[in-house]
């Protein structure tokens, strides 16, 4: 049975869940290794601007690291493509508690495993890109998704800290949607 953390958390973040659902460039109907990069790109200048706000219990510089090397790949498969990413600057960081960093954990953490479900949906039509950053932790992934959702439980939240996981889980969505606008604008 979900815990009232996850539960607020879901509730707090399904309309912009479901709005970076229609948005991001993977979800065209037939997205190629272009949208690939784009996807990439969008989530490059992200992470930049959660680094702002030291998300805390996830692992961003890991991450990080793997698109960064999976941009690369892309950028060599594919013409040249002068398009900007990575250049919005950063949000002035204004939340540091641990409630807000789980929140915006929780979306980063997340979107790992909605990337193992394009990774599955897209592996054979974008062949022979490897999609590792897609790829997550392989099929570890959903354990590891399972282990952060565990220790998210296992943390005493009181009912203002809920709302500050909320808050921060809302920023990261947010954030996210502001540099896909960033990017549309650019493009």
């Amino acid at each position: 049975m979900p815990s009232d953390i996850l539960d607020a958390l879901r509730a707090a973040t399904g309309p912009l869940h479901a709005e970076v659902d229609q948005c991001l460039p993977l979800a065209r109907p037939a997205p190629s290794l272009a949208d690939y990069r784009a996807h990439l790109r969008l989530l490059d200048a992200w992470m930049q601007r959660l680094a702002a706000f030291e998300p805390g219990p996830a692992p961003l510089d890991a991450h990080r690291r793997q698109l960064a090397d999976d941009l690369r790949l892309c950028d060599a498969m594919l013409p040249d493509d002068p398009a900007p990413h990575g250049d919005e600057a950063a949000p002035d960081p204004v939340r540091r508690d641990p409630a807000f960093a789980w929140g915006l954990a929780y979306v980063l953490e997340g979107s790992r495993l909605g990337g193992r479900v394009l990774y599955r949906q897209l592996a054979e039509r974008l062949a022979p890109h490897p999609l590792n950053y897609l790829q997550g932790a392989g099929e570890q992934t959903g354990a590891r998704w399972k282990a952060f959702i565990a220790e998210l439980d296992a943390q005493s939240f009181t009912p203002e800290a809920v709302r500050s996981a909320c808050d921060g889980a809302v920023q990261a969505f947010e954030l996210l949607l502001q540099c896909h606008r960033h990017a549309e604008a650019a493009a």
